[in-house]
């Protein structure tokens, strides 16, 4: 079996020159998506583990790779780790400090997986977990608004249609649409776990691979509840489309 000793920006295997300071800015987002680390290093130890129970590596690759992606863990963790734009994306920035901690054997990681499912992977589970965050955050937002409407029930304001004064209100039934608005907010972000909790892992750059993986086992090891059915699919990364509309409607909005 071959090493991935590529190591190197995408379009570095066909265009030999260094590139601009431009192009570099241009290229890299490290500085955005060095926050989905945790989940880029969950993914790729949950996929060294699958090789390894279907003896694609070895116990001892297995063991180095988890080693040193758990040393770059705390690194990271520790702010003990030089992210470098020069190697793009977090996905680069951590496979490189893993060569520099194991060798040529941090290779294997990316056997019988590609940039786009490892991608997709990360920002899933980056996805889920923010969800679960911000419905969390709703709830506390929802239980101090009933708290404060509780207090109010009595408290007299003006109705407002057209922009104008309209009928006299109650400020506690004023405050209580605004928890049917949240209630609402919450619904669309949990009905939209559904298609997140599909599982990307093991379709490869979109026609998936000829390595005898086990996609429920990642399926398992990394919470999702099924693997996704169709590879091509995927990777059309239209699932954060919902996602992106209930937290910023007005990109949805313009376009």
């Amino acid at each position: 079996m071959a090493k991935n000793k590529n190591n190197q920006a995408i379009w570095n295997t066909r265009i030999k020159k260094n590139a601009s300071s431009l192009f570099q800015k241009v290229g890299n987002s490290i500085d955005i998506d060095k926050r989905l680390y945790k989940e880029d290093i969950q993914g790729s130890i949950a996929h060294v583990e699958m090789l390894f129970k279907q003896k694609i590596i070895s116990f001892k690759i297995k063991n180095k790779i988890i080693y040193g992606l758990t040393k770059i863990d705390k690194e990271i963790t520790n702010n003990k780790f030089e992210f470098n734009k020069k190697y793009e994306d977090i996905h680069m920035n951590i496979e490189k400090r893993l060569f520099q901690i194991i060798g040529e054997e941090a290779g294997y990681v990316h056997t019988a997986r590609s940039r786009n499912d490892q991608v997709i992977t990360d920002f899933k589970i980056w996805m889920k977990n923010s969800t679960n965050e911000i419905n969390n955050n709703i709830n506390k937002v929802i239980k101090s608004t009933i708290k404060l409407a509780e207090k109010n029930v009595e408290t007299i304001m003006p109705g407002f249609t057209h922009l104008k004064n309209a009928q006299a209100i109650s400020f506690a039934h004023y405050l209580m649409s605004y928890v049917e608005m949240f209630n609402r907010d919450k619904q669309r972000f949990s009905n939209n776990l559904d298609s997140l909790n599909e599982n990307p892992l093991g379709v490869a750059a979109l026609a998936g691979t000829s390595f005898n993986i086990d996609r429920n086992y990642t399926t398992k090891k990394l919470g999702f509840k099924i693997p996704t059915n169709n590879s091509i699919d995927t990777v059309l990364l239209d699932f954060f489309l919902p996602f992106l509309g209930h937290t910023y409607p007005e990109l949805i909005a313009t376009g």
